[in-house]
């Protein structure tokens, strides 16, 4: 017992000291009009018809931006006609290589037909308002590559107090959005629902190449680039950009759960830290709370949790009476995170990949709808996940 009350000692410190980044964290930011170079925007999307509309009629109607693409990465449904009769330019991908994942192909197609100096990455499900185009293409003023935290759309009580418990895993591993200085590359944190960079530095870096095989892309690609000497932004952006990732509390537990360790961008002895620190600090507490044995760190930790989830709420279009609760479901966010180290997934949309991102079985051609960051599913898959 001595030695776990000093485990959670430790990693309690490594948690407030990543919390308290929060109190000198980056604005959110604001709505401006583009100014100066045009923006293209690509959506990679597969079988996206149900809800890619909203996406499109905002990106369309941005003053600023010179195109809208959508890479059709396969689709069995009506995207591509959805899109085209929109006004969207329709890039159909070509087959998938092997040694790729389907979302880095088709954005890399994507960006290839990209006419504006700035490019813009969406996912079918984001709903970006007005100003954030130029937003983002302002911040490329002081970033390489830029990704923008949004505010997240949920569909019952469970399902938003199970994300903003998946969400803490992610503030308590890595701190808040919108860091005051950038972390070492290998901690580098980013979402792949909403990138922005320019077109001529990441078609001479080939960056989606580079990334090719990873099914977390989305990190893969900012950590990839920060050790190459980019300047990467996580930005909060959740005045401007919502996303309605999942449909019930079911599928959250299984699809963005099981990218939450980004386990194929960490190494073990990471992941294995990592995990600690979440046992100890978010689930312990409230099982020996359960149990009626809290010691005075666990009550000092579980009124750190409150706190958090207090600060969360500007993360939710709809915060509700639910989010209060969230600590409770801590201990399971912790049990699905273990899962998903454990046993990785590899799989998306009828696609298994092998380590080396070869797509072993599944459907032939075409590729993965994607966004990390931002899990997925079927017939609608959530973003900021493996694709």
């Amino acid at each position: 017992m001595r030695a776990l009350s000093v485990a959670q000692g430790v990693a309690a410190a490594v948690v407030v000291a990543r919390l308290a980044r929060g109190r000198r964290r980056l604005p959110a930011l604001r709505a401006r009009p583009v100014a100066g170079e045009a923006v293209s925007v690509v959506i990679p999307a597969r079988d996206e018809e149900a809800r890619i509309g909203p996406c499109l009629r905002a990106a369309l109607a941005a003053p600023g931006v010179r195109e809208v693409i959508v890479v059709d990465d396969g689709s069995r449904d009506g995207t591509a006609r959805l899109a085209a009769s929109l006004g969207a330019t329709v890039v159909t991908a070509d087959p998938l290589p092997p040694g790729w994942v389907g979302k880095q192909w088709a954005l890399r197609q994507g960006v290839a037909a990209a006419r504006a100096g700035v490019v813009v990455t969406l996912d079918a499900d984001v709903r970006p308002a007005p100003g954030l185009f130029g937003a983002l293409a302002a911040a490329l003023d002081s970033y390489d590559l830029v990704s923008a935290g949004p505010r997240f759309v949920c569909d019952g009580p469970l399902e938003q107090a199970l994300h903003a418990s998946m969400l803490a895993t992610l503030v308590y591993r890595f701190g808040p959005v919108g860091p005051p200085s950038p972390p070492p590359p290998h901690r580098v944190i980013a979402n792949g629902q909403c990138m922005a960079f320019r077109r001529s530095r990441m078609a001479e870096a080939d960056g989606f190449g580079l990334v090719r095989d990873r099914m977390t892309d989305d990190v893969a690609l900012a950590r990839r680039l920060a050790a190459q000497g980019w300047s990467v932004g996580f930005l909060d952006a959740g005045g401007l950009l919502e996303v309605d990732m999942h449909d019930s509390a079911g599928e959250l537990w299984r699809e963005w759960g099981r990218s939450l360790p980004l386990a194929d961008v960490t190494g073990p002895g990471r992941q294995a830290a990592d995990l600690a620190v979440i046992w100890l600090t978010m689930a312990l507490p409230v099982l020996r709370l359960a149990a009626g044995r809290p010691t005075g760190l666990d009550l000092a930790l579980l009124g750190l949790r409150l706190s958090l989830t207090a600060a969360l709420r500007g993360s939710y279009r709809r915060p509700g009476a639910s989010l209060p609760l969230s600590p409770l479901l801590d201990p399971a966010a912790a049990v699905r995170l273990t899962q998903a180290t454990v046993r990785p997934v590899r799989s998306w949309r009828g696609r298994t990949y092998g380590d080396a991102g070869l797509a072993i079985d599944g459907e032939a051609g075409g590729g993965v709808s994607g966004g990390t960051s931002g899990g997925g599913r079927p017939a609608r898959p959530a973003r900021n996940a493996a694709r």
